[in-house]
């Protein structure tokens, strides 16, 4: 197999992931699950998914569909199609797993990986996170991290802009 065919294998289809679940949850593994568009990725990607690996023993990523990212971010986004943003967030070393998913929210996705901890960024109240109810009840934490300050991508998106 090669390098570019092993990143591709953690970009996960319903099959493939329901099978993979079934096997973590049978090792005991910490699933962490997290979330997001992941449009330009940046340093202040790389330290918050660094961060949110280091939680448990597998990194699972929801990904939103070009289509999803529209709906949320407006006509403009995402600037990268979903297959270079599955690419790029799979080839991470501590990204276990991408799974893309077109709802406004994950929490279909939440509902089926029954993660032991959910992390979003500290910019939430953790009971106002999607799938923050699913977690709890399942005996999971619900985790926050701070972003890395001067990094996120509308802030590129307008350094372009300015020129």
């Amino acid at each position: 197999m090669t390098k570019k065919e092993a990143i591709q294998r953690k970009i996960l289809q319903q099959p493939e992931l329901d099978r993979l679940l079934a096997f973590w949850h049978f090792k005991g593994f910490k699933v962490v699950f997290t979330n997001g568009c992941f449009d330009i990725i940046h340093l202040g990607h790389i330290d918050y998914l660094s961060e949110a690996a280091g939680l448990g023993n597998i990194l699972l990523v929801g990904l939103n569909s070009d289509n999803s990212t529209r709906r949320l971010k407006g006509p403009t986004r995402p600037i990268n199609d979903e297959y270079s943003r599955a690419m790029i967030l799979a080839s991470f070393s501590f990204v276990d797993a991408v799974v893309l998913f077109d709802e406004e929210t994950p929490y279909n996705l939440i509902k089926t990986v029954q993660p032991d901890i959910l992390v979003k960024g500290a910019d939430y109240k953790p009971e106002d996170i999607v799938g923050y109810d699913i977690v709890m009840a399942k005996g999971g934490k619900v985790e926050t991290l701070e972003y890395l300050k001067g990094y996120s991508t509308s802030l590129i998106e307008k350094k372009i802009k300015e020129g």
